[in-house]
């Protein structure tokens, strides 16, 4: 049995929050990407971030990393070779095979950078909100700067 929420009242509070109503409803819906490859997503300060996908038996060649619409898009397709067709395996525990893997980018996240160690692949992104979004302080200065009153 399927858990359904209605995300309907959020929609009629929240004037703007739309978008945010809509991702965690396409979030919680049950057709859910495949767990291959493993990642992770580690916070390394408070605006950066890397995603760490395993990607054993993948060149850097057969990897493709894209940003699209808010969202980062990593496929990997396995180059066929004509050595792959004559092996015989007796236990075949590395998956090589072809992915694709999205995550939703939050607002001002954009990648920074890639590079594979080990086996990982690893992807950094940094958030960088605008100056005109950044709180900022206001000086009380005692006298109103409209129509000259004080």
């Amino acid at each position: 049995m399927r858990n359904t929420t209605d995300f309907s009242p959020l929609y009629r509070s929240f004037i703007g929050f739309d978008h945010l109503a809509g991702l965690i409803e396409k979030a919680s819906r049950a057709d859910k990407q495949s767990s291959y490859p493993p990642y992770n997503i580690q916070l390394l300060t408070q605006d950066t971030y890397r995603v760490s996908m395993a990607v054993a038996g993948f060149s850097e060649q057969e990897l493709d990393i894209e940003t699209k619409q808010s969202n980062l898009i990593v496929t990997g397709i396995k180059a066929a070779t004509k050595d792959q067709t004559e092996k015989k395996f007796l236990h075949q525990g590395i998956a090589e095979r072809n992915f694709e893997r999205k995550f939703q980018l939050g607002d001002h996240v954009k990648v920074i950078g890639a590079y594979m160690e080990n086996g990982l692949l690893h992807i950094d992104l940094e958030r960088e909100v605008p100056e005109a979004l950044k709180p900022r302080k206001i000086a009380i200065n005692g006298k109103s700067l409209l129509n000259g009153a004080s």
